[in-house]
């Protein structure tokens, strides 16, 4: 089984609300779509989402990555010796992390389909349903406590909360605000976004526990390239601290973990560059008894089925960030990872379990 043709096409999905962090704000999904045939017939998808301010990848440098360099690399290439085609993927440049993930989700794809076996279980299938938390954009703290109590009312019973946007002392009215809403049984987790110092982190988040907030978790709370304020951050406080943005490859993950600067890692596919990658932070981490969280940009049900593929697969990931499809104005995707509110279940279908994507070159913006 060989590759055939790989097709790029670009996918725009409105947001039924912004989506606000401390980096940016979102009104709608952009990112584009690989379409991979293979020699038999069979096609495998994969999805890049545009992350700027994250991976730095744009949708014009995916689309150019894959067709300029990816493409000509790969047709003809056998599927069968996978290890080679996602080897030569990450040799041939350097960062895109993004466009590398869209073409190694296709390729997974269709390594599963041709296995008879859905992606969850050809990469380990240590579990066949998830739970994904929601994500409570940053806003005013009486919108926040009002979005929180409606999500938990929808029955997700842990809540994601975008802060570091302004001054520490209105985030803390903002999670304050929210627990009164929502009571003490919901898991909140924090995600500052970069947007604090590590000493006003510290701060902070010891005046969160003395304030009784019961915080799971506080995501990347300072710089992406700040290891030693991370570092800091998670040595004193008693709040588990998780590594995001600080952590793209294999080797990052590997100073956070000998440095001990997080009790958590969040890995992307964005930001590994796919599964192949992914496989190993997450197996670098469990190996130094750090647990993972799988997580998503803002993507489609494609790449974060994909993703919670992965996710389902391996022992070590027990956290899962995989709301942005609930945020969506219309489902563009047939098959894949279902949704029954917060609970994710995978079909029996080979692969990710996709047969179709509309994508705007067929169908226009909506």
């Amino acid at each position: 089984m060989r590759i055939h043709d790989i097709e790029v096409l670009r996918k725009y999905t409105p947001l039924t609300k912004p989506f606000k962090t401390a980096l940016r704000t979102v009104h709608q999904a952009e990112s584009i779509v690989v379409k991979m045939t293979a020699d038999d017939g069979k096609v495998g998808w994969g999805e890049a989402p545009a992350t700027v301010v994250i991976t730095g990848d744009s949708l014009e440098a995916i689309q150019s990555a894959i067709e300029q360099t990816f493409k000509p690399l790969l047709i003809g290439q056998s599927l069968l010796a996978y290890e080679q085609i996602l080897q030569s993927l990450h040799q041939a440049m350097v960062g895109c992390t993004s466009a590398k993930a869209a073409i190694d989700m296709a390729v997974y794809d269709l390594v599963a389909q041709h296995g008879r076996m859905p992606l969850y279980q050809f990469l380990g299938g240590y579990r066949d349903r998830i739970e994904t938390d929601f994500t409570v954009s940053v806003n005013s703290p009486e919108e926040m406590g009002e979005d929180a109590a409606q999500y938990v009312q929808a029955g997700f019973t842990v809540l994601k909360i975008k802060v570091g946007k302004d001054d520490i002392e209105h985030d803390i009215r903002r999670i304050r605000e929210i627990r009164q809403r929502i009571g003490s049984d919901v898991k909140i987790r924090l995600d500052a976004n970069q947007g604090w110092q590590a000493k006003e982190a510290i701060r902070s988040i010891r005046k969160m526990e003395d304030m009784g907030l019961n915080i799971e978790l506080v995501e990347q709370p300072v710089r992406a390239g700040d290891i030693y304020g991370l570092q800091q951050v998670t040595a004193a406080v008693d709040t588990l601290i998780m590594a995001d943005e600080s952590v793209f490859s294999p080797v990052q993950a590997l100073e956070v973990l000998q440095r001990h600067a997080a009790d958590l890692i969040n890995i992307k596919l964005m930001k590994a560059g796919g599964i192949y990658k992914a496989q190993l932070i997450n197996q670098l981490a469990e190996e130094y008894g750090v647990e993972c969280m799988v997580g998503s940009m803002i993507e489609s049900r494609l790449a974060v089925t994909a993703a919670a593929h992965f996710a389902a697969s391996k022992k070590n990931v027990t956290r899962y960030d995989f709301d942005a499809p609930l945020m969506l104005h219309q489902d563009d995707v047939v098959g894949g990872v279902m949704y029954d509110g917060r609970v994710m279940t995978f079909s029996d279908a080979p692969g990710l379990g996709i047969t179709d994507v509309r994508t705007t070159d067929e169908v226009g913006v909506w």
